[in-house]
C-alpha cells in the first residue's frame, strides 16, 4: 500500500526512528499509526536488549532546583558516546529524571538495591495484616509478594510511574529513550537534598 509521506514524516518526529523505518512500520501495520509505533517500539526494545552489555560511561549531570528553592537533584544519566550525551533528546531525559526524583523522593534506584532486613520488614507487616492473617499460609505469601509490589513503586526509582504520564514507569522511560537514541542508557546514581533534613534521611 502506498503510505502518505506526512504520516512517514509525523511517525519520525514521535519516535525519532529513521524515515524507511517509520514507511516499513506503517506499511506492516497497514497505515495504522498506533500499530506502526508498536512497531517501532518492539523492534528499538529488541535492539536495545542487544546493547545491555555495552559499557555507559558517557553522559551528563542533570539537575533540578524547585521553584521555591528548597528541594534539588542532581542525577547522573550515563549513555556509550559523547554524541549522545551531547542531543537534546538525552539532556531532557536527564531533566525529566531530575523532576521525578524532587517530586517522589525514591529511595532506591532499583529493586535489587533494597536491602534484605528492609524488604524482612516490609514482609513482616504485610503478613500482619488482618486481611492476610485470615488466610491460608500459601495464599498469604502470593498477597504479601503482590502488596510488595506496591512497596516498590512507591520506593525504587525504575517501578515508580513517571509523573507526566502514571501509565508509564520511569524504567519505561528510560527503555524508550534507549531505543530512540540506540544506545545503552543507565541512572548511575543520584542525590536529592531538601532544606531541613539531616544526612541520611
Amino acid at each position: 500500500m502506498t503510505i502518505d509521506a506526512s504520516e512517514v514524516k509525523r511517525l519520525r518526529d514521535e519516535t525519532g526512528a529513521g524515515m524507511m523505518d517509520c514507511k516499513r512500520a506503517l506499511q506492516e501495520a497497514g497505515g495504522d499509526r498506533a500499530k506502526a509505533l508498536d512497531i517501532l517500539r518492539q523492534q528499538g526494545l529488541a535492539t536495545l536488549q542487544k546493547r545491555q552489555g555495552k559499557a555507559a560511561q558517557e553522559g551528563i549531570i542533570a539537575s533540578y532546583t524547585h521553584f521555591n528553592g528548597k528541594v534539588a537533584v542532581l542525577v547522573e544519566l550515563n549513555c556509550e558516546t559523547d554524541f549522545v550525551a551531547r542531543t537534546e533528546d538525552f539532556k531532557n531525559l536527564g531533566k525529566e529524571l531530575a523532576m521525578q526524583i524532587a517530586m517522589t523522593n525514591p529511595r532506591y534506584l532499583q529493586k535489587e538495591d533494597v536491602p534484605p532486613e528492609v524488604l524482612e520488614k516490609e514482609r513482616a507487616i504485610l503478613r500482619a495484616q488482618p486481611d492476610v492473617q485470615s488466610k491460608p499460609a500459601a495464599v498469604q505469601e502470593r498477597i504479601v509478594e503482590g502488596r510488595l509490589n506496591k512497596f516498590y513503586e512507591q520506593t525504587c526509582l525504575l517501578e515508580q510511574a513517571y509523573i507526566r504520564d502514571d501509565k508509564r514507569k520511569v524504567k519505561d522511560l528510560l527503555n524508550e529513550a534507549a531505543a530512540r537514541l540506540g544506545e545503552n542508557l543507565q541512572i548511575r546514581r543520584y542525590v536529592r537534598m531538601q532544606i531541613g533534613e539531616t544526612a541520611g534521611e
